[in-house]
C-alpha cells in the first residue's frame, strides 16, 4: 500500500474510534476528550488491535491540532478581559502555579525522580486544562455563573506562566543547570516579541481587515485567518519559540478586531477536527504495561493533583478577596492536568532530561483527573454549603469581602498617581519596544541591504545613508516617546494643581522619557561612528532642546498611535454602536456597583405573558427593567402595565450581583437557543453598511426589499435608532441596518452590501 493509503487508512481508524467514543462518551455523559484519549489508547500501538502504520504522521497531525487549540484559545482570550479580571486572576493563578511547583518537587524527590525530573513534574502539574474546563462549564450551564469570570480569568493567566515556563524549562535542561543569566535572557526575549508581535499585529491587521471587509465572504475570511496563524506561527519557530505560542498570539491579536467572533465560529469545525486528533494521539501513548508497572506514582500524582488544586485555587481566590464561594468553585474547577502538562512532559522527554515511562505516567493521571472533573465541579456547591453552615459567623465576615471594602479599593486604584504612573510605564515600554526593533533590524539587515545595492559606495556614503534611514524610521517612535501623552499631560496638570511640589518628580520623569529617547539615538549613530565625550555631550544637549521644544509647540497624537488606539478600541466602538443603550449604560457607570445584561425570556419562563407589575423584578432581584426589545419594536422605559412575553429581550440594570443573579436564573430557564427567535426559513440579522455597497445612497422605496422576502426593522445611524424607517429614508455608508425576513435572501443581502456580526 501506497504511503498516501497508509496515511488515509490511519485517518480512517483515528476518527471512526474517535466519533464511536464520543458517542460513548456523550450516551455516558462524561467529557468528549475522554472518548479521545480512550480510542486512541484502543487504536494506539501498545494493544496493537489497529495497524497503525506511521505514528510519526500522527504526530505530525497531532502538532497542527496543538496550533489550532491555541489559535481557538487565543480567539477567546482578550488582554482587555484579562485586565478586567485585573489581580484576582494574577493572584489565583499565581498561587496555584507556584504551589503546585513546588509541590511537584517535593513529590519528585520523594518518589526517587532525578532532579530535572523533579522540576519538570513541578512544572507540568502547575498547569489546569482551560480545553476540560470549558467544555465542562459549557455541558453543566455554568459559563453565566459569577464565579466563571475568574476561572477563565484564571486559566488564561495559567496558559501565559505556561508558555513561559516552556522558555524556562528549555533554558535549564539545555544548560542542565538552573542558569539565572540565560533564564532573564530569555524572558526578556519573551517579552520582547510578544509586545513587538502584538504593537505590530494591532496596527496592521485590523487595518487591512477593515479595508478588505466589503471582500470578505466566509470562505476568504476562513483563509486569511488560518494564513495568519501559521505565518504568525513560522515567525515564532525562526524567533526560537514554539509553535503554539505564535498561534496563541495570532488568535489573541485577531480577537480584539471585529472580525474575532465570526472567525471563532469559522474555525469551531477546523479545530474539532485536529484537536480530536491531537487528543487521540495523546491516548496512543498510554502503555498499560507502564502503568501497570508505576502504578503508585499514577495514584500518588492523582490525588496530589486533585487535592494540591484545589487547596491552592481555593486559597488563591481567597487571598484575592473573591469571598468563601468563589474560592470554593475556583478550586475545585482547576482541579485537573492540562493540555500543557502534555506539552511539557513531550518537551522533557525530547531534551532527554526525563525517562520516558514519565510520559504515559502524566497521560494516565490526566485521564483520570479529565475523568473526575465534572464531578469535582458538581461537588463544589455542597462543600461550600457545609463550609457556611459549620464555620464561625465572624470567619465568614473576614472571608466574604464587603461591598464597602470593594468600593474603597476601587477608589484606590483609580488614584492619579497610579494612573500616571501606569501610563508613563506602557508608553515607556511599548515605544521601548518598537526602538529596539528598529534597532536591531537596521544593525543586522540593513547595512548588509545598502551593501548588497550598492557595492561601489564609499563607508562614509555607506554609514551616513544607513544612519539616516535609521534615524528617519525611528523619528515618529522617538517622538512618541519623549514628547506625546495627552493622557500624562492631563493627571500631571492635575497633580500639580493638587501640590506645587509634585512638580519636581514629574519634570524628572519627563527629563527621564527625553534621556531614553536620546539614548536609543546614541547607540544608533555609534554602530557607525566613533565619537568623543565631547560629541556625546552636544548630542545630549541638542535632544534636550529639540524635545523640550517639541513639547511646548506640539500636543497631539500622532498618526501612527492614533491608528493604533482607533484599531484597539474598534471592537468595543463597533459594539457601542450597535447596543447603544446597554453600552452607554456600562460607559456612563464604569467604576459604580452598577450592571446592565440583555437577557431573552424563555417560553418556558413563569414570567412569559405577565405583565410588569405583576412580575417581582425588584422584589425579588431589586433590578429595573430599561428597554424591552420585541422584534422590531423597541420599548424604552417601560410602563407597568407593559406585558412581558416568549422571546423578548430585556436590558436589566442593577448592582453587578443583582443582574448576575437575574441572568443565571433566566438563563436557566431557557432551555432554547438564545436565538430562538429565529428559525430555518426566518431570520433577524444586523449589519454594517459598506461604502459603495448596492444599499449605499439608495431609498429605501427603490430597493424593492419586500418583493424580495425582505424587510428592514430598523436602521442605527451615528449612535441613534430609527426604527420602522419610512419609505423615503436614504441609507448612507456606516448605517447599522437591522433585517427581517427569508434566511436565504436577508443573508444574500448581508454579503452584498456589508459585514455580517455574527
Amino acid at each position: 500500500m501506497s504511503e498516501e493509503l497508509n496515511l488515509v487508512k490511519d485517518l480512517a481508524v483515528i476518527l471512526i474510534s474517535a466519533g464511536l467514543f464520543t458517542i460513548i462518551s456523550k450516551a455516558l455523559k462524561q467529557p468528549l476528550i475522554l472518548g479521545y484519549i480512550v480510542a486512541g489508547f484502543i487504536v494506539g500501538p501498545h494493544l496493537g488491535l489497529f495497524g497503525i502504520s506511521s505514528t510519526e504522521s500522527v504526530e505530525q497531525w497531532s502538532e497542527i491540532g496543538i496550533i489550532f487549540l491555541l489559535f481557538a484559545l487565543g480567539l477567546e482570550f482578550s488582554f482587555k478581559k484579562l485586565l478586567k479580571v485585573g489581580s484576582s486572576a494574577l493572584i489565583t493563578a499565581g498561587c496555584v502555579c507556584v504551589g503546585m511547583f513546588v509541590t511537584g518537587n517535593i513529590v519528585g524527590h520523594a518518589i526517587g525522580w532525578s532532579p530535572m525530573e523533579a522540576i519538570f513534574l513541578g512544572g507540568l502539574m502547575s498547569m489546569s486544562s482551560t480545553t476540560i474546563i470549558i467544555k465542562a462549564y459549557t455541558d453543566l450551564g455554568l459559563k453565566n455563573k459569577t464565579y466563571s469570570t475568574l476561572v477563565f480569568g484564571t486559566l488564561v493567566v495559567e496558559d501565559l506562566i505556561a508558555v513561559v515556563l516552556m522558555v524556562l524549562l528549555t533554558t535549564i535542561a539545555t544548560a542542565n543547570q538552573f542558569a539565572g543569566g540565560e533564564m532573564l535572557m530569555g524572558l526578556a526575549k519573551l517579552l520582547f516579541f510578544l509586545i513587538l508581535w502584538f504593537l505590530v499585529g494591532i496596527y496592521v491587521i485590523p487595518s487591512f481587515l477593515r479595508w478588505a471587509r466589503r471582500y470578505l465572504t466566509d470562505e476568504i475570511l476562513l483563509l486569511v485567518a488560518i494564513g495568519l496563524c501559521f505565518g504568525m506561527v513560522t515567525l515564532a519557530s525562526f524567533a526560537g519559540f514554539s509553535s503554539a505560542l505564535g498561534a496563541f498570539v495570532m488568535g489573541s491579536i485577531l480577537s480584539e478586531t471585529i472580525e474575532g467572533e465570526h472567525i471563532g465560529k469559522l474555525v469551531v469545525s477546523i479545530k474539532d477536527l485536529f484537536g480530536a486528533i491531537f487528543f487521540v494521539s495523546v491516548g496512543m501513548m498510554v502503555d498499560p504495561q507502564v502503568i501497570a508497572e508505576h502504578w503508585l506514582p499514577v495514584l500518588i500524582l492523582t490525588l496530589v493533583t486533585v487535592f494540591g488544586m484545589t487547596v491552592f485555587g481555593s486559597l488563591g481566590a481567597l487571598v484575592a478577596g473573591r469571598g468563601l464561594n468563589t474560592a470554593v468553585h475556583t478550586g475545585f474547577s482547576l482541579a485537573q492536568l492540562g493540555e500543557f502538562s502534555f506539552i511539557i512532559a513531550g518537551l522533557g522527554v525530547s531534551l532527554g532530561v526525563m525517562r520516558g515511562f514519565i510520559y504515559p505516567v502524566i497521560i494516565a493521571v490526566s485521564v483520570i483527573t479529565t475523568f473526575t472533573t465534572p464531578y469535582m465541579i458538581k461537588a463544589a456547591t455542597p462543600v461550600c454549603n457545609f463550609l457556611y453552615k459549620k464555620l464561625p459567623v465572624k470567619f465568614l465576615a473576614k472571608l466574604d469581602p464587603s461591598p464597602d471594602a470593594s468600593a474603597k479599593a476601587s477608589a484606590e486604584e483609580q488614584s492619579e498617581w497610579k494612573r500616571l504612573l501606569r501610563s508613563y510605564g506602557l508608553r515607556v515600554l511599548l515605544y521601548s519596544v518598537i526602538l529596539t526593533a528598529i534597532f536591531l533590524g537596521s544593525k543586522l539587515y540593513l547595512d548588509k541591504l545598502v551593501t548588497s545595492l550598492f557595492p561601489t559606495w564609499s563607508a562614509a556614503l555607506h554609514n551616513g545613508v544607513t544612519l539616516a534611514v535609521t534615524l528617519l524610521v525611528m523619528a515618529p517612535f522617538l517622538y512618541g516617546l519623549a514628547v506625546n501623552g495627552s493622557d500624562i499631560k492631563r493627571s500631571a496638570i492635575h497633580l500639580m494643581k493638587e501640590k506645587d511640589s509634585y512638580k519636581w518628580p514629574i519634570l524628572s520623569m519627563v527629563l527621564l522619557r527625553i534621556f531614553i529617547a536620546i539614548a536609543f539615538v546614541i547607540a544608533a549613530v555609534l554602530v557607525h561612528y566613533s565619537l568623543s565625550y565631547w560629541s556625546l555631550l552636544l548630542i545630549v544637549l541638542a535632544g534636550l532642546v529639540f524635545f523640550i521644544l517639541a513639547r511646548r509647540s506640539v500636543h497631539q497624537f500622532t498618526g501612527l498611535e492614533e491608528r493604533f488606539i482607533t484599531n484597539l478600541n474598534q471592537k468595543e466602538e463597533y459594539e457601542r454602536r450597535r447596543t447603544p443603550i446597554a453600552s452607554g449604560v456600562r460607559a456612563k457607570m464604569q467604576g459604580h456597583d452598577v450592571a446592565a445584561e440583555n437577557v431573552i425570556i424563555s417560553p418556558n419562563s413563569e414570567y412569559a405573558g405577565r405583565q410588569l407589575k405583576d412580575i417581582p423584578f425588584r422584589q425579588k432581584y431589586g433590578i429595573n427593567i430599561a428597554k424591552v426589545v420585541r422584534g422590531s419594536r423597541r420599548i424604552l422605559v417601560p410602563s407597568p402595565e407593559e406585558y412581558i412575553y416568549p422571546y423578548d429581550e430585556v436590558l436589566a440594570i442593577g448592582t453587578r450581583e443583582e443582574v448576575k443573579r437575574f441572568v443565571e436564573d433566566m438563563t436557566a430557564e431557557n432551555l432554547g437557543s438564545p436565538d430562538s427567535y429565529e428559525t430555518d426559513d426566518f431570520v433577524l440579522d444586523t449589519f454594517e453598511l459598506q461604502k459603495g455597497c448596492y444599499l449605499d445612497g439608495k431609498v429605501l422605496r427603490e430597493t424593492n426589499m419586500r418583493q424580495k422576502g425582505c424587510m428592514v426593522v430598523g436602521v442605527e445611524r451615528d449612535g441613534l435608532s430609527l426604527m420602522s424607517p419610512k419609505p423615503d429614508f436614504r441609507f448612507q455608508a456606516g448605517d447599522f441596518v437591522w433585517l427581517a425576513g427569508e434566511r436565504v435572501e436577508c443573508e444574500k443581502l448581508v454579503l452584498a452590501n456589508g459585514y455580517q456580526e455574527s
